[in-house]
């Protein structure tokens, strides 16, 4: 069993439904953080998702949350964690076209 920490990037998420992370198949995860900047003029609304192993299944994060110009949405990290199961997706949309960067911080736990 090896664990080890990992940091995936998404730039310009925008108005579908985008894969930010995906658990591997002997792959279980916590979840350390998601960090959403909003990289246009504008304000935006975003939502997360989580999405089973069989993607029958979906779950919010946070739904339709404003993010100003010029900030960023600290979704997870501190206190709150998220545990993934093999295979299961987190998934952003945003409701502006390439408006979002995105960052997901895990412990990935592999067997």
């Amino acid at each position: 069993m090896a664990n080890q920490f990992v940091k995936k990037l998404t730039i310009n998420v925008g108005t579908s439904d985008t894969t930010v992370y995906t658990a591997g198949a002997t792959t279980r995860a916590t979840i350390i953080g998601i960090n959403i900047a909003n990289t246009t003029a504008g304000p935006i609304t975003v939502s997360i998702k989580l999405y089973d192993s069989a993607n029958t299944r979906t779950g919010y994060i946070v739904k339709d949350v404003v993010i100003a110009r010029g900030t960023s949405l600290a979704a997870m990290g501190g206190d709150q964690k998220l545990v993934t199961e093999p295979n299961d997706l987190i998934r952003v949309v945003s409701s502006v076209a390439t408006s979002a960067d995105v960052i997901v911080s895990a412990l990935e736990i592999t067997t």
